[in-house]
């Protein structure tokens, strides 16, 4: 297989010609430039050490694969023009160069707390010649004035560069003409004359010439260049390796580069923009939001992902020869901007019409108590493709029970973009006549499992606390139905029933009293009156303050699943078996299959019966 690319050493000084030209830019992608002063400087001495200081990666720019939105390095006021290469990995250090090298206006930097600032930068003739000096000691870094002051209120003065004449006094070479060749041979013989052609100094200008001056001019980097012919995958994926140490791209931001290409602003489109008159336009992910506060879990990537499926099972279902439904990176990469365009509000319904069904016939309230964001994707594509279907029941109580495989069985936690395209492909299949998907085949809840849900970290637990909340639970004092109004008002959450305290002094197992078995979701002014005391006491003191008689508070309590004869006798182990075996009823009505290993003998050992009687 023939090489992606090429390496082999540039000249700097030929680089940042490229640079100033505007024939290497930045792919629009690249973040900004971030480098500090103090970092410069460092970077500065590297290089008139001849130092290495890293490769480079190159991109170059033209291909049909290639088609990204780019700009021209900070401190370039050239007016941009088509580059001949994009810059992958090297931006930081390039445009330090470029700026505090080549440029002639002030560095715009920053301190090491981030104070923004501006910089010249000088290199101190003698001290660079000097064996018993760093060489950073050598690199100067002056304010826009070229005076540096000793104090605070600027009274002494410490260096003043401010003229020719005083760089030559103080024999401090410029550092932004050192690659404009004729330039730094103007200086170094005005230098020269300043000092009158003093032998000392003619030596020592000898010196720095061949020690400093001409290394850094000559001084070259290894470039790895990739060909124009790079898939967008690849680059993305280049991208993500050469920037180990700061943030991962994205496929949006790659996406959004290569929209912008087109002059379509995909980030606009999705968060928003100001107009000149700083009045907000509102995007599409805060419109969704204020549909339905679940989406605020879907992120940029997750809409794109979305819309890959959609757009690939729509074209697969037009022509047999299509491309299969898929949704992977180098997938979602491929996606064509008249696609998007076409299917972006198509979508945002979808999302909008899945976050509603979760929220009011599956009674998950709050993005947090989501068992999987990621299902939100499979779910949104299926209600964009099956639009007023999706208003049969028949249609609904699949969704449902696929819905809930998918969080009982625990199907959607690993990398999902194989289960998401056959979830969809699979599910609208089942719809039409065909067989089950595989979330549905596959998905199994296995009884012991039970003692193992012991927080919100895991997706099961949170979906049967939400299958508690769906048979319309109903607070143990007013008697309310957990709705969303009561849900937000009365501050619900979810709290164990045979409180820790008394469970802990009873020396009950904890990897029973903690687990889902003895949890439900409960108001914080009920939680309250719990306290830590046994069920016994509590609910007697429910009704002796009047709050609900002694036949309804026991209706409460069934509408949680909760046995009220075994919590007033305070028998914690057969209320732990017959709740066990009410949840159990739950999962197993939701994913329309019975719980495994109800009589096997680790359910026998942990419960002491069988589940199945």
């Amino acid at each position: 297989m023939a090489s992606t690319f090429k390496s082999h050493d540039t000249a700097i000084s030929e680089i940042l010609k490229d640079i100033d030209s505007g024939t290497n830019q930045l792919p629009d992608f690249q973040r900004g430039w971030v480098w500090d002063d103090e970092r410069i400087c460092a970077l500065i001495a590297s290089i008139t050490n001849s130092y290495p200081v890293g490769a480079l990666m190159f991109l170059e720019y033209g291909g049909d694969s290639v088609r990204f939105k780019h700009r021209t390095f900070t401190g370039n006021t050239a007016k941009a023009s088509s580059p001949e290469i994009l810059v992958l990995d090297g931006q930081q250090r390039l445009t330090s160069i470029y700026n505090a090298m080549f440029c002639r206006t002030p560095v715009p930097t920053q301190t090491g707390k981030k104070e923004k600032i501006e910089r010249f930068y000088y290199l101190n003739i003698r001290l660079s010649l000097s064996t018993n000096n760093d060489r950073e000691d050598a690199v100067v870094s002056m304010p826009t004035d070229k005076i540096r002051r000793k104090d605070y209120f600027a009274r002494e003065i410490d260096l003043d560069l401010s003229t020719k004449e005083k760089e030559f006094e103080h024999h401090h070479f410029p550092l932004n003409i050192v690659y404009d060749t004729m330039a730094a041979q103007k200086w170094m013989n005005d230098y020269q004359k300043h000092h009158n052609y003093d032998s000392e100094i003619l030596e020592q200008y000898a010196r720095f010439t061949t020690d400093v001056l001409m290394p850094v001019q000559t001084y070259k980097v290894p470039v790895i260049t990739l060909g124009k012919d790079t898939p967008k995958e690849a680059v993305c994926q280049v991208f993500e390796n050469v920037n180990t140490g700061g943030v991962s791209l994205t496929v949006f931001e790659l996406v959004t580069a290569a929209f912008a290409a087109d002059n379509f602003p995909l980030r606009d489109d999705w968060y928003g923009s100001e107009d000149a008159d700083g009045v907000r336009e509102q995007g599409r992910f805060d419109y969704m939001v204020s549909k339905n506060i679940l989406l605020a879990a879907i992120s940029d990537v997750d809409f794109l992902v979305a819309m890959t499926l959609l757009t690939r099972y729509n074209l697969k279902k037009q022509n047999l020869d299509a491309p299969a439904v898929a949704c992977k990176k180098q997938d979602v990469l491929k996606l064509e901007l008249e696609d998007y365009k076409n299917f972006k509000e198509e979508l945002t319904e979808g999302f909008i019409d899945a976050a509603n069904f979760i929220y009011g016939e599956q009674r998950i309230f709050k993005a947090r108590d989501l068992p999987y964001t990621t299902q939100l994707i499979p779910l949104a594509v299926l209600f964009a493709l099956l639009k007023k279907r999706t208003h049969d029941v028949t249609v609904r109580d699949k969704l449902s029970r696929w819905y809930w495989c998918g969080i009982l069985g625990e199907m959607y936690g690993g990398a999902n973009e194989t289960r998401y395209a056959n979830d969809v492909t699979g599910v609208m299949s089942w719809l039409d006549g065909g067989d089950e998907p595989d979330t549905i085949a596959r998905a199994n809840f296995h009884s012991i499992r039970l003692l193992s849900l012991q927080s919100r970290l895991s997706a099961a637990y949170k979906g049967v606390m939400a299958l508690i909340l769906k048979t319309k639970a109903q607070d143990f004092i007013s008697g309310k139905e957990m709705d969303f109004t009561a849900f937000l008002n009365e501050n619900i959450d979810i709290h164990h029933v045979f409180p820790r305290h008394y469970c802990e002094m009873k020396n009950i197992e904890k990897r029973k009293w903690n687990s889902i078995v003895n949890k439900t979701p409960l108001s914080s002014s009920t939680n309250r009156i719990i306290g830590g005391n046994a069920p016994s006491v509590y609910l007697k003191k429910i009704e002796k303050d009047g709050r609900v008689s002694g036949y309804a508070l026991n209706n409460f309590l069934a509408t949680h699943s909760l046995n009220a004869e075994h919590m007033r006798a305070d028998n914690f182990d057969e209320y732990f078996i017959d709740r066990a075996k009410s949840l159990l009823t739950l999962i197993s009505n939701a994913m329309g299959k019975p719980a495994l290993g109800l009589s096997g003998e680790d359910v026998i050992k942990e419960f002491g019966t069988n589940l199945n009687e």
